[in-house]
């Protein structure tokens, strides 16, 4: 990574919080993003909380991270959130503060703050902004009292020096003549049924004061929101919470959560700013995600919709559930800008018809652990989807040559648009390959193509990279060790789960198959082709593009 002039000069200004008082008061407004991007960099909390603290922008946006670089430390984003709330009471120019994407991965290197831990840390902030404000307020009514009592008791102080006089007068108009006494006594009577006081302006001044007004918002805080049933009640009291703080999300991630109370946090999440939700490890049933899509449709941004590991299955035998998947089908007609769909492993084949009723073409769709029917491929490779469609992962669902004849349509109706294919784990032996390269070869746009866990030999192994380098979008291939490399014992067509667990030879590994991969490479000049057998490596590439 080639660092610029202004960010090592950044870099070294920040390093040395005891001069801070020296250079804040100086520094032009475009200097301050790359003092904090510096700050994160070398993580200096402290400094990081005084920028945002005097931040001279309407909008602060951290979390995308540019490719090989580092989530910002944990201290870093707590010293943020912080410097956020303090911002509120010192009339602090901010009003959108951007963390979307900014989740790491908990207690990797550098100790990011994780998306569960962000979520809790945030909503807390919601909260305790409120009680804040709230405290404020008491302070200004308190204020406004003292004030009030003193315009009370300076009228009382008024209206005692008017008797005083009132009494010299009446004293001092005995000794005056009966005619000017009558006339001083009548006009005193006319003023007194006029209801003036004697000192000629009326009384009983008030001051309207209400405590009970919620405060306007002074800063919108935009994030992804990561919830379980432990952070679930956190969440719902800072999203109903009206104060100087307003949670906004873009994805919402939800796990072990009920039908009901996922309800009842779609009902109080800001609908305009929600692009994309995942569910996970929630045991639905068909009627209970039908009974989510109906709040689902009022979101009009709602662009991605995954759903992993949820258990709809579907039994026939129970009364109800041919309604229920006609409940979710018009549900599902009602997402009218999805563009992303995800399902994995919901234990519904035979019923992808009903899963893909969208009145749009998709351009995301993971099927992974699916157990997908002859059926349900046919319908794929012709429904109004395949043509638009730039990633599909068909990944563990057993392909054999009745379904082939179905993805291979499916292929070449997607060959100009697809450009990340996942087959891994399908049971794909060097024949069927062998009538699969042709379509494959023909996606014209395929950048990255997954094809791990399948039983190859070595010689069909060669023929998928020599497919490979001869298309010339393609920049990464996951390739299966072949068979060859693994340890003796393994049956003749293993499962991927049995080539995932079986020990390798690591020797034959790396001594044989490598270099006649590489040799590929280099016969044919793809340098700028990756080869690579290694499933978390790959996977990691991706989220990096």
């Amino acid at each position: 990574m080639v660092f610029s002039l202004v960010s090592l000069c950044a870099t070294e200004v920040v390093s040395d919080h005891s001069s801070s008082p020296c250079w804040l008061k100086w520094i032009p407004r475009e200097l301050y993003r790359p003092l904090l991007e510096a700050a994160f960099s070398s993580n200096r909390p402290l400094a990081v909380g005084e920028l945002v603290q005097r931040w001279p922008e309407r909008t602060l946006r951290v979390g995308r991270r540019k490719r090989g670089a580092t989530s910002p430390n944990r201290l870093c984003i707590q010293a943020l959130l912080l410097a956020v709330v303090r911002g509120l009471s010192d009339q602090s120019v901010l009003q959108l503060l951007d963390l979307c994407g900014q989740q790491g991965d908990e207690g990797s290197l550098g100790d990011p703050m994780g998306g569960w831990s962000l979520t809790v840390a945030l909503c807390t902030m919601v909260v305790q902004a409120r009680a804040g404000a709230k405290r404020i307020q008491r302070k200004e009514g308190e204020r406004e009292r003292k004030r009030f009592s003193a315009l009370q008791r300076e009228s009382d102080v008024k209206r005692e020096r008017a008797d005083v006089v009132e009494n010299i007068s009446m004293v001092s108009s005995e000794i005056k003549s009966e005619e000017v006494l009558t006339k001083g006594v009548r006009r005193r009577m006319e003023m007194e049924k006029k209801g003036v006081g004697p000192s000629g302006a009326e009384t009983g001044t008030r001051i309207d004061c209400d405590d009970d007004k919620d405060a306007d918002v002074l800063v919108h805080v935009r994030a992804d929101l990561f919830v379980n049933a432990r952070s679930w009640e956190r969440v719902r009291a800072a999203l109903s919470t009206q104060g100087p703080l307003k949670l906004q999300c873009r994805y919402l991630r939800i796990e072990e959560i009920s039908v009901s109370s996922i309800k009842t946090l779609l009902d109080i999440l800001p609908h305009q700013f929600l692009l994309g939700m995942d569910v996970r490890y929630s045991s639905l049933g068909v009627a209970g995600l039908a009974e989510l899509l109906l709040p689902l449709s009022t979101f009009p941004a709602l662009e991605s919709l995954s759903l992993h590991y949820c258990n709809l299955d579907l039994r026939r035998d129970l009364h109800g559930q041919e309604e229920a998947l006609k409940d979710l089908s018009q549900g599902l007609k009602q997402l009218h800008r999805l563009k992303c769909l995800s399902l994995t492993a919901l234990r519904l084949p035979g019923q992808l018809r009903v899963l893909l009723s969208l009145p749009q073409p998709l351009e995301i769709l993971e099927l992974p652990y699916l157990s997908l029917s002859p059926a349900d491929l046919a319908y794929l490779s012709c429904s109004h989807h395949a043509s638009t469609l730039q990633q599909l992962d068909l990944s563990e669902n057993r392909l054999d040559e009745t379904t082939l004849p179905s993805v291979r349509r499916l292929l070449s109706q997607a060959s100009s648009s697809l450009q990340h294919l996942s087959l891994s784990g399908c049971s794909l032996t060097d024949h069927l390959l062998g009538l699969l390269l042709p379509s494959l070869g023909c996606c014209i746009a395929l950048k990255s193509f997954a094809f791990a866990l399948n039983p190859l030999s070595m010689s069909g192994l060669m023929e998928l990279v020599k497919t490979a380098v001869r298309m010339h979008s393609l920049r990464q291939l996951l390739y299966p060790n072949p068979l060859e490399d693994y340890q003796p014992g393994l049956p003749d067509l293993p499962s991927s789960a049995q080539l995932l667990d079986w020990p390798l030879d690591e020797t034959t590994e790396f001594n044989t198959t490598s270099t006649q991969l590489n040799r590929v490479l280099l016969d044919n000049g793809r340098s700028d082709l990756l080869l690579t057998c290694d499933l978390l490596n790959y996977h990691n590439n991706l989220k990096d593009e």
